[in-house]
């Protein structure tokens, strides 16, 4: 007998593949959509109602409007969303990393950014119409502050929880306040970051179609409020359909994008 050989070990169970992984996600995710439209179904046939359509009924209306129709109010809301959420999120990149950063300006621009985090943004949506009019830049505006809030305190609060082992390490090996805030600072703050990105594209979305419903002649809020003025719940129901399937869709993208850019982080 050989004492010296190492003792059989067993293997080490394969990871999981992401594949199958990945096609267990899709096919929960599918059953879940597939059991709400049923219970959906279930209830407005039950209720018999006209308030609550069926999801074949939506389908229908939606088919009626055109495609047309609803293709350009999408296009105009998912325009207003895109151009305000880049703008907002620009500005709030440099803001948030400064006062995350430097004491200094956390103690004098803080209290500002949470005075305006207080104020919801539709609450300045007839200020800035007295302001500008009923034209695209309210819009805009209104949805740059709903999405630069709760992007800049996302920032600020990764930028201060940036990991300070991390940080004395690379001091220690040399590495200068610059290198330190780009290759440490940032990367570490970049899951926060992204949770507010998520965070903020919701908050867009509600002011926006606030705003559409206030001041505007097209768009998904448009769409809702001719539904309501109308009482055609069916269109309601199409723009509702529509802004959570666009929001999802946005939503998922972010999260497959953090994905990637955050491959290093442990997760469960």
């Amino acid at each position: 007998m050989n004492l010296s050989a190492e003792p059989d070990t067993p293997p080490l169970p394969a990871a999981e593949p992401r594949l199958a992984a990945g096609g267990r996600y899709v096919a929960i995710s599918l059953l879940s959509v597939l059991t709400g439209l049923l219970l959906w179904e279930a209830v407005a046939a039950g209720l018999r109602s006209s308030l609550l359509p069926t999801p074949a009924g939506v389908v229908h209306a939606a088919l009626g409007m055109g495609v047309g129709v609803i293709a350009r109010n999408f296009a105009a809301s998912l325009r207003r969303i895109a151009i305000g959420y880049a703008g907002g999120v620009l500005l709030a990149i440099p803001v948030g990393l400064l006062v995350g950063w430097y004491r200094g300006a956390r103690l004098a621009l803080d209290p500002w950014i949470q005075f305006l985090r207080n104020v919801p943004p539709l609450a300045l949506i007839p200020f800035v119409i007295v302001l500008f009019g009923i034209g695209e830049l309210p819009k805009y505006l209104v949805i740059g502050l709903a999405a630069f809030l709760p992007v800049t305190v996302a920032l600020i609060q990764g930028v201060i929880d940036a990991d300070h082992v991390l940080i004395d390490a690379a001091r220690v090996l040399g590495a200068n306040q610059f290198d330190v805030f780009l290759r440490v600072v940032i990367p570490g703050a970049m899951p926060v970051f992204f949770v507010g990105l998520r965070i903020a594209l919701g908050n867009c979305w509600g002011t926006l179609v606030a705003a559409e419903l206030i001041a505007s002649r097209s768009g998904l809020g448009y769409m809702i409020s001719q539904g309501e003025l109308y009482f055609n719940i069916a269109e309601i129901f199409i723009g509702i359909v529509l802004i959570g399937l666009a929001g999802l869709a946005m939503d998922r993208l972010f999260y497959l994008f953090q994905q990637r850019l955050t491959a290093w982080q442990e997760r469960r």
